[in-house]
């Protein structure tokens, strides 16, 4: 199946060369050289600026190519699987314009789209240092009331305000906020605060006055070590009255949304991530010998390699869902990007640190495998979990949406058609509509409101097809497990304050529901499109990558493992994909990389040695 995200991703891989090669600008060389001096890699965001890659972040109606957000998912992963560094400070620009995406004006996003096709870096200045993720909380204070004593405010409106803001107070830990020249900011506009007490400003920093702005210090990190973590303090600057995106007062309903877009596509920060390690500790298990045999060759890291595959798989098919969503079923967004921005995050730092297992000592060592690639891509992601809201953050707002979600499963009401059109990979999705994006999915999740139906549709074919009947089965167990954390739920309905412990843990073990829903409807959707494919079709026959993210759910939802013999089918396409130079992906994708000398055991597919 030539799917066109996957394709785009492939030519732009192709364009940036391989990362292998010291003497291209995209090289794990560069990206090491540049992480041990702590410096922006401005010269790599200029390459992909030379293909448009900034293109791809601006709405078609503003003259941009952004109409797929798939198509951003994978350009993401894409270079997020090189570096994140890279990858977090070029794509800050994204996250940067979603706030004038989602509720500006005509305008405001006709001119933001001209900045960032030009290359003009963009930061959202959400957090302060005092405040953290309490965004209710925040000091930095704007006022548009006329001062009579000074003649710039000669231009009052006759309500009294001035035509132009004035700014005060300090944003910190913002992403690009001293290389950014355009800042979305969200400001107290209501000196009491509350609800509607906030607003957005689109403000550039270029049309204020020089004394009236200052950055902040870089901030050092433990990854992403050279991008442009900082802040910025401003003291009375002058921002025009049009740079107000949206309604005053509705700059946290409108922060709130956009990040219901971003923190859908922070699952590229994990999936590349995910690739990356993995690649890693497959050449590392292919090529040490240990104990006279090669480690590839040991049960014990045959078993901690499949399963760290496993999980890539299952993180890529949750995110494609998610990000399909984005476009067919935006009402209940707030759901979706709630469990992805928990999920993948948390569980991609799982697969790092199984991996580490793997490689022992020389996970954290700089020089001596792979010149330290898996050390920093394990530090680098660590920080992915806070962007756009932490773990508890997400968690919270799944718990203050029990309700909704309870009646919803009970009801089998949601989007059910959004859904399934998200897990059908052939289905053209609509344009997003921002005015559909919701605080609350208040007729529930259509995810999950369609896995009884998906679960007999397997359960359907698996009369037709002994072969599918492990597969049939972990969906029924999935199903049982899922009525039962629905009705944990129920007990903490009301809770909105004070949430207890383990409302949180309910939470988890739901987002572990709703990733299995999303797997099993995303096979049936679109399992019979893509099971004859040369590439990645064996993934699909039988239900062999969805038998084995199923189980890795289950496990973690207490239920007990399958036998070993999907892992072993596994662990043949893992390495399968990585001797024909493909990425280990559900659809097919060609890496630019040379391809390192593979054992011939690992060109056959299928194995069977126990894992």
């Amino acid at each position: 199946m030539e799917h066109p995200p996957y394709r785009l991703a492939e030519e732009f891989d192709r364009f940036l060369g391989d990362p292998g090669d010291p003497d291209e600008v995209f090289s794990y060389a560069r990206c090491a050289e540049l992480d041990e001096k702590e410096e922006f890699p401005a010269d790599i965001c200029d390459r992909f600026q030379e293909w448009g890659l900034p293109g791809e972040y601006v709405p078609v109606e503003y003259g941009g190519r952004l109409h797929d957000y798939e198509q951003v998912l994978q350009l993401v992963r894409t270079v997020a699987r090189r570096d994140l560094t890279c990858a977090i400070g070029h794509g800050k620009t994204y996250l940067g314009g979603v706030c004038v995406w989602v509720a500006g004006s005509a305008e405001q996003g006709a001119r933001l789209a001209a900045d960032i096709m030009a290359g003009v870096p963009v930061a959202l200045g959400l957090t302060e240092r005092a405040h953290g993720s309490d965004l209710l909380a925040n000091d930095v204070r704007t006022d548009n009331k006329a001062d009579k004593a000074d003649n710039a405010d000669k231009a009052a409106n006759p309500d009294g305000t001035a035509d132009h803001w004035m700014v005060s107070g300090e944003k910190w830990l913002i992403n690009n906020a001293t290389r950014g020249s355009v800042l979305s900011l969200l400001t107290r506009t209501h000196p009491d605060g509350g609800p509607r007490g906030f607003s957005v400003l689109l403000v550039d920093k270029r049309e204020l006055g020089e004394d009236t702005y200052r950055h902040l210090p870089k901030i050092p990190t433990l990854g992403i070590r050279g991008a442009d973590i900082s802040g910025i303090a401003f003291d009375g600057a002058r921002v025009p009255r049009s740079a107000l995106v949206g309604a005053e007062g509705a700059g946290l309903e409108i922060v709130l949304k956009a990040l219901q877009l971003t923190r859908t596509m922070c699952a590229a920060l994990s999936l590349g991530a995910g690739d990356h390690g993995l690649r890693l500790g497959l050449d590392f298990a292919e090529e040490r010998e240990l104990y006279g045999r090669r480690l590839i060759d040991l049960p014990q890291a045959r078993h901690l390699l499949v399963g760290a595959a496993a999980d890539v798989l299952l993180h890529e098919a949750v995110a494609l869902v998610a990000a399909r969503a984005v476009q067919s079923q935006t009402a209940e967004l707030s759901v979706t990007s709630a469990v992805i921005k928990y999920l993948l995050p948390t569980g991609t730092d799982q697969v790092l640190a199984d991996l580490t297992g793997l490689l022992g000592a020389r996970a954290f060592l700089k020089d001596v495998h792979a010149d330290g690639r898996f050390q920093k891509v394990a530090r680098d992601h660590r920080i992915v979990g806070l962007f756009d809201g932490n773990t508890l953050v997400n968690l919270n707002s799944l718990v203050n949406q029990f309700r909704p979600l309870v009646r919803g499963f009970k009801r089998g009401t949601g989007d059910t058609a959004g859904a399934a059109a998200a897990c059908d990979l052939a289905t053209p999705l609509p344009p997003l509509d921002p005015s559909k994006l919701s605080l609350v999915a208040r007729h529930g999740s259509g995810v999950m409101a369609g896995l009884a139906a998906s679960v007999e549709e397997i359960t359907r074919r698996a009369g037709l097809d002994p072969a599918l009947e492990p597969v049939a089965d972990a969906a029924r167990r999935l199903l049982a497990v899922t009525h039962a954390v629905h009705t944990e739920m129920e007990e903490y309905q009301g809770v909105l304050a004070e949430v207890p412990a383990a409302a949180f843990e309910v939470a988890r073990r739901y987002t572990l529901c709703w990733a299995g829903a999303a797997c099993i409807g995303l096979w049936t959707q679109s399992a019979d499109s893509l099971r004859d494919d040369a590439a990645t079709g064996a993934l699909w026959r039988d239900g062999l990558w969805l038998r084995a993210a199923l189980d890795r759910l289950l496990v973690r939802l207490g239920e007990p493992a399958a036998d070993g013999e999907t892992y072993d089918e596994l662990l043949g396409a893992l390495r399968a994909a990585r001797s024909s130079g493909r990425l280990f992906s559900l659809l097919p994708q060609r890496g630019p990389e040379r391809q390192p000398a593979m054992p011939a055991a690992a060109v056959g597919g299928t194995e069977r040695t126990s894992c």
